[in-house]
């Protein structure tokens, strides 16, 4: 799915006999003035981390890179006048090829690690709101999002397990 707004992002690495060096963010290639970075290790794959957002006037953009293994990343458009609104776009993000993802403020992002011990870094553009803090249930059948992950199986949090499907949250983008 092609949304707008969502920007894949390469860095581009400089190999030599050390290894590499890449500038993983630089104010001129995306102009968000970020004001917190946070990771999160997930020890076994099939982790789900997600679907959470901020509301405004907390509302957050993010930067998502992962430092170790592999992820399936996911974001949900959440603005109500885009002709996206409820849609998703998923990718693999992994630490060998450094992409990127900038999920724009006004979408749900979660992701499903592929790997153990998988190591994601987030960049953020707002500090963490526990007021302002939302989300929708990852397997909410109304978003078509094909997981790679059975439900089963899945690892996840008692508050995402909990999360309210897309129809019950009041969007305030």
């Amino acid at each position: 799915m092609n949304i707008p707004d969502l920007k894949l992002i390469t860095p581009r690495r400089f190999p030599d006999s050390r290894g590499w060096f890449a500038e993983t963010w630089t104010a001129k290639s995306l102009a968000v003035a970020f004001c917190q970075d946070n990771q999160s290790l997930s020890i076994h794959a099939g982790t789900i981390r997600g679907l959470h957002f901020q509301i405004p006037p907390h509302a957050q953009a993010k930067l998502v890179s992962v430092l170790a293994g592999r992820i399936f990343d996911v974001a949900v458009d959440l603005r109500c006048s885009s002709p996206t609104f409820g849609q998703h776009a998923a990718f693999e993000l992994d630490a060998d090829s450094g992409r990127q993802l900038f999920v724009p403020r006004g979408f749900a992002h979660g992701f499903c690690t592929l790997e153990p011990n998988t190591l994601v870094q987030y960049k953020v553009d707002a500090p963490y709101a526990p007021d302002a803090d939302g989300g929708i249930y990852w397997a909410d059948e109304a978003l078509g999002i094909t997981w790679p992950v059975d439900p089963a199986n899945a690892h996840l949090s008692a508050k995402d397990a909990a999360l309210p499907r897309l129809k019950d949250i009041a969007v305030a983008f």
